[in-house]
């Protein structure tokens, strides 16, 4: 079996994400090796594409939101779904957060999250539980960042964030604007101009906003 944190620090090196380099995560340099390798290496496991790999301009967006309004989140129990790499989840540990619970289906993905909750000194508790499928925890508040790439995930997260505004959560989404994300749906509520790299979109600046759920 793999060892899911020796291939981590093998193909990843510790970064901070542009825009917000308070924070630092272990990142690919490069998209095609790391994506190479998760395939040869680790196809067999059936594992998704390396996602928690990079820094998407949503979860960059989100995570210098909650940084930047840490009395947002001080004291509140923040749940982030398809969390990838931890970076909001780790933003709101670091803003004050009295419990951070974060999931990802991927395992590689929650071993990450373990490895850069380490190298940021915070404590999240990360699950390969499908939040889509099953009730999630109880929280405050919900972060969702850059989840809305395709049809039918996108339909699946909208309806779980409704569950979760329905009791009572304050939603708080990263987004771009990508391909299936409902604006209508949501009020941005902060811009940003995040550095991403054209490897994965398609420019070096991807304009990313922090979205809230109308209610």
């Amino acid at each position: 079996m793999i060892d899911r944190t020796s291939f981590i620090l093998a193909n990843t090196r510790l970064l901070a994400p542009p825009l917000v380099p308070e924070i630092r995560l272990h990142l690919a340099e490069e998209s095609l090796p790391i994506w190479r390798k998760t395939e040869e290496e680790l196809g067999e496991m059936g594992l998704p594409p390396p996602y928690w790999a990079f820094a998407w301009a949503g979860g960059q967006a989100l995570a210098r939101y909650v940084l930047d309004h840490p009395g947002e989140f001080e004291g509140k129990t923040v749940l982030d779904i398809g969390a990838g790499s931890g970076l909001a989840a780790i933003a709101a540990s670091k803003a004050g957060a009295r419990q951070v619970a974060a999931a990802d289906i991927d395992a590689l993905a929650v071993s990450a999250m373990g490895l850069n909750a380490a190298a940021n000194r915070v404590a999240i508790t990360a699950t390969t539980d499908d939040w889509l499928s099953i009730d999630a925890p109880q929280g405050e508040i919900l972060l969702v960042g850059d989840l809305f790439y395709e049809r039918p995930l996108a339909e699946r997260v909208m309806a779980f964030v409704r569950r979760c505004a329905g009791a009572g959560c304050r939603v708080l989404v990263g987004d771009p604007r990508r391909s299936y994300f409902p604006t209508d749906a949501f009020s941005a509520i902060a811009h940003y101009e995040v550095p991403v790299t054209r490897e994965l979109e398609d420019a070096e600046i991807k304009r990313a906003a922090v979205w809230q759920l109308r209610h």
